[in-house]
């Protein structure tokens, strides 16, 4: 089997979810002895760094990419509100990637076209054009449903109702697509269920982010009360979602504990962030981490206070991976199979956060429980090498 694989960002380095959630797949089909071949988008955010891609995954993947401003402009959104397009993808399309795709197609035959994100689709008429290939769409979230929270959570009533625009246009163009591919491989079984709700009737099937556990060895739990959180602070629930912890349920924590410390990591972090932090009493602000497996075994329980969003949080499966007691909402741990205090912790308000925290700073053994439990969970249920070939029979299928 031959896979063309194309990505809405370099999969290497793997510094989020997305990256993350990309490159297990072409690890999981390169280990089944499957030929891929990786097409890429490189943008302002997400630049194309060849020096950091190990140089055997350079000759097995034959890698190249097309370096996109996906940079928002006022002039171009204010344009596009009269188009009847989405903003959100259009800003993905660019002529020279889709002829880097025609030229590959050209090229070589393949048996499968891999579409990474909603962000490649709109280059589903060119790929038609060029290949009779079967194209798999993997939809990494429902995206409009991202913009959707985000608006439910926003106070400024302009900001409000233009996030709530943007939603609604998304909405249509994810919809339009559902048909055009020929297989879906949703992130999330709840993710699965929409999208048929949404009008899928092509084969769907759900095939969750995994990881190879020998990347994840367990440590010693350290004695400290250390809190964290790690994920991309560009990303705007992450953003809200902090502000809102530090806000709404620190001082309570600190003050009752006042050894604890809250450790807050990740890449891009907006300057109101990073002076929120600085201000607040035991707030270690860690910026972007070297190495984020060892951030998170450094410190005791993960929070994840997400209100908006959709997909899976990959961080989460990590944190989980480590043996991490995590504390999130009900958002948070949507597609992971977290049951209440029984291999993590569901908190959905200010007073239940405070609950959870509190009870365990003081029942270390609590932790500790829930941390073993949340790994064989793991361990079960999100090993890479059973997901990836779960996916190929439902590719060859």
């Amino acid at each position: 089997m031959k896979i063309l694989q194309i990505c809405h960002k370099p999969p290497l380095p793997a510094l989020d979810g997305g990256c993350k959630a990309m490159h297990a797949l072409t690890e999981g089909f390169l280990a089944n002895a499957i030929s891929v071949k990786i097409l890429t988008i490189a943008t302002q955010k997400h630049p194309f760094q060849l020096e950091l891609f190990p140089t055997n995954y350079i000759e097995q993947t034959s890698i190249e990419h097309a370096f996109i401003d996906t940079a928002i402009k006022k002039k171009n959104a204010l344009a596009n509100l009269f188009s009847g397009k989405s903003y959100n993808i259009s800003r993905f399309y660019n002529k020279n990637f889709e002829e880097l795709i025609t030229a590959t197609l050209q090229k070589e035959k393949f048996d499968i076209i891999l579409l990474e994100s909603l962000y490649t689709t709109p280059y589903i008429a060119a790929i038609r054009k060029s290949s009779n290939a079967k194209i798999i769409y993997r939809s990494h979230n429902i995206e409009f449903e991202i913009w959707q929270r985000t608006s439910n959570q926003e106070n400024n009533t302009i900001k409000k109702k233009y996030l709530h625009f943007l939603a609604k246009r998304l909405k249509k163009y994810e919809q339009s697509i559902l048909n055009l591919v020929d297989g879906i491989a949703a992130i999330t079984k709840k993710d699965e269920e929409q999208l048929v709700a949404l009008g899928c009737k092509k084969p769907i099937t759900t095939v969750p982010f995994g990881i190879n556990l020998h990347d994840y060895q367990l440590k010693e739990i350290p004695q400290e009360k250390k809190l964290f959180h790690i994920g991309s602070m560009d990303w705007m629930p992450n953003q809200e979602a902090i502000k809102w912890f530090l806000n709404e349920v620190w001082s309570t924590i600190i003050a009752k504990e006042p050894t604890a410390t809250f450790h807050l990591a990740g890449k891009n972090m907006p300057e109101d962030i990073i002076k929120l932090a600085t201000s607040t009493k035991g707030v270690v602000n860690e910026g972007e981490v070297e190495n984020a497996n060892d951030f998170i075994s450094n410190n005791n329980i993960m929070v994840v206070p997400l209100f908006s969003g959709s997909g899976m949080r990959i961080k989460i499966i990590e944190a989980m991976a480590l043996g991490k007691l995590v504390i999130g909402t009900s958002v948070a741990f949507e597609g992971i199979a977290v049951q209440h205090n029984k291999n993590g912790i569901i908190a959905n308000t200010a007073k239940e956060f405070k609950a959870a925290i509190l009870m365990s700073l003081e029942h270390p053994e609590v932790v500790n429980s829930l941390g073993q439990k949340a790994r064989k969970t793991i361990e079960e249920q999100y090993n890479n090498t059973v997901i990836v070939k779960q996916l190929i029979n439902f590719i060859k299928n």
